[in-house]
């Protein structure tokens, strides 16, 4: 039996506030939470005119369709990207979210 998991992406706003109380935010299509986070993050540090993201930035996800929101921190997204799974969907995904964060 071959079982297929659909996964869809969802049109995500991130934004953050810098030390100056600045918002600044971007539109990501993402499958997770953490995957609209990394997609971010990389976005923020490719835009020269925004300082750097500490680990202790939040950054508000609200998720478009069905409409949600969420805060999380860099720090906690890069403890979930550090830790362990079982899946190994998920560990490629996060590998490649992984390569993300490196490079921006």
């Amino acid at each position: 039996m071959i079982c297929s998991v659909i996964v869809t992406t969802r049109a995500c706003l991130v934004a953050y506030r810098d030390h100056r109380q600045i918002r600044h935010a971007v539109e990501v299509q993402a499958e997770s939470l953490y995957e609209a986070a990394v997609l971010a993050i990389k976005l923020f540090r490719e835009d020269p005119w925004l300082e750097k993201i500490g680990p202790a930035t939040v950054l508000d996800v609200e998720v478009r369709e069905p409409g949600t929101k969420h805060a999380i921190s860099l720090q906690q997204v890069e403890r979930w990207l550090a830790g362990a799974t079982t899946n190994p969907n998920e560990a490629s995904k996060k590998a490649k979210l992984k390569m993300m964060l490196v490079k921006g």
